[in-house]
């Protein structure tokens, strides 16, 4: 079965802000996330891509431009399911702020239970649900266009690679506040008849993110992923 990278989106503005951006417009990569996306495109060098599937939020699309600048033979293809939660009434507010709402509790413990607040808010079960439907879905297409030992990446968001991880690992969706993927990492997952392997979690190539951060390290999972700031 082929191999998929699921690579995770720069340090974007709303990142560095402490803003939970979701489905917002006008985010897009700030300084330091416009560096991970150039050292992201160097780390994968050499690797044969079949396939490049993204979600169509800016911040996805420009972390991709400098791995696809490198490769004018790749075709870009969008997927809304891998596009980030619909946060609802939550976009675009601070996380400071949405820590003391009453469903932030919730979010923590029992994500299963939790649908965002306003028209445009989906619930948890329905991210997971289209998440992994999509990547399921494009692995089997990889596999019948390029056979069993195709490489292919997909650009996504934190709380939309931390489901499908979950679901690689047979992790109920309540679990998965446990995973943390940062900004610009790779986790590596491949497909099998039998079940799927959890290759490469969150990988960076960056050990600096273990150093000490006072003040940083509380117990709460960080709604959309963490943030990459230092």
């Amino acid at each position: 079965m082929p191999t998929l990278l699921l690579v995770r989106h720069g340090r974007s503005t709303a990142n560095s802000s402490g803003i939970l951006a979701g489905w917002s417009p006008g985010v897009s990569l700030d300084e330091h996330g416009e560096q991970q996306a150039k050292g992201l495109a160097e780390r994968l060098a050499g690797l044969p891509l079949n396939t490049v599937v993204s979600s169509p939020l800016d911040r996805c699309r420009q972390t991709l431009a400098p791995l696809l600048a490198a490769r004018p033979e790749a075709e870009l293809r969008l997927d809304e399911r891998l596009g980030e939660c619909r946060y609802g009434d939550w976009t675009g507010r601070p996380l400071a702020e949405l820590a003391k709402e009453p469903l932030w509790a919730t979010v923590q413990a029992q994500p299963s239970a939790v649908t965002f607040p306003g028209p445009e808010g989906e619930s948890m079960r329905e991210l997971s649900h289209r998440a992994v439907d999509s990547v399921r879905e494009w692995d089997a297409e990889v596999e019948r266009e390029h056979g069993a030992d195709a490489l292919w990446l997909a650009c996504s968001h934190g709380d939309v690679i931390k489901a499908i991880v979950a679901d690689a690992l047979g992790l109920h969706l309540d679990l998965f506040q446990r995973i943390s993927v940062e900004p610009a990492s790779v986790t590596a997952i491949r497909y099998t008849a039998a079940r799927p392997y959890l290759l490469r979690l969150g990988d960076t190539g960056d050990l600096a993110g273990f150093a000490p951060r006072p003040g940083k390290q509380g117990d709460d999972a960080v709604v959309g992923g963490d943030t990459g700031t230092r």
